[in-house]
């Protein structure tokens, strides 16, 4: 996705979850994005030097929100229903672990950009809502809209899509991974990804034995 690293990835982190059905989504991300953004500037250089504390905090602060398991089978479509459960349960969790990565990474970047929350609208029964927001980058780069679609279940509200300049993140990935599986397969696409998630903790540890002045 061409916006979904550095800011907007961030501001995406901070959303996607869950909430009581009487806060509204709105509120919702107000407060999400508050929260998130008074922990990382009051412990980036932590962060920066210990990616394993900045993990913890996408997974206190983020994880606990998600439901990737609803993500996962919007995000496979026609595959998720050829799937067995075992490869179900598996993608979502590769899935989980690459949006976690995504967003650590993408917090890091952060330098004091603006949020700008629109007009919030919606009507008594409504199932679905969309809450508009934009982010107005420094030194008059373009303003970016980010937009959060959230539907109802019977005791809460849940993001099931997140719209970046016009680009869907479901949409995005279920473009690039059905391509992947229609050329190699639903085995050969977790498998990809299980080696990425390992190949980058493997990159992370040797970083940290470098600035540690290790071999």
């Amino acid at each position: 996705m061409k916006r979904l690293s550095i800011l907007p990835a961030l501001v995406l982190g901070f959303m996607i979850g869950t909430v009581q059905a009487d806060t509204a989504p709105d509120q919702l991300v107000r407060e999400r994005t508050g929260k998130i953004i008074e922990l990382l500037k009051k412990h980036k250089d932590t962060y920066t030097k210990d990616h394993k504390k900045l993990y913890a905090m996408v997974q206190d602060q983020v994880l606990p929100y998600f439901d990737f398991r609803a993500m996962s089978r919007l995000v496979l479509g026609k595959h998720w229903r050829e799937a067995s459960e075992d490869q179900r349960n598996r993608f979502a969790g590769e899935f989980r672990d690459l949006l976690v990565r995504t967003y650590a990474t993408a917090l890091l970047k952060y330098t004091n950009e603006e949020v700008a929350y629109l007009p919030y609208r919606s009507a008594p029964g409504d199932k679905t809502v969309v809450v508009r927001t934009e982010v107005k980058q420094g030194g008059g780069g373009p303003v970016i809209p980010i937009h959060y679609s959230f539907y109802l279940t019977d005791a809460s509200w849940k993001v099931f899509d997140v719209t970046i300049e016009g680009v869907s993140l479901v949409t995005t990935y279920r473009g690039t991974y059905a391509e992947k599986i229609k050329n190699q397969g639903m085995e050969a696409l977790i498998a990809s990804m299980a080696k990425s998630d390992k190949d980058d903790a493997i990159n992370k540890a040797r970083a940290g034995q470098k600035a540690g002045g290790g071999k």
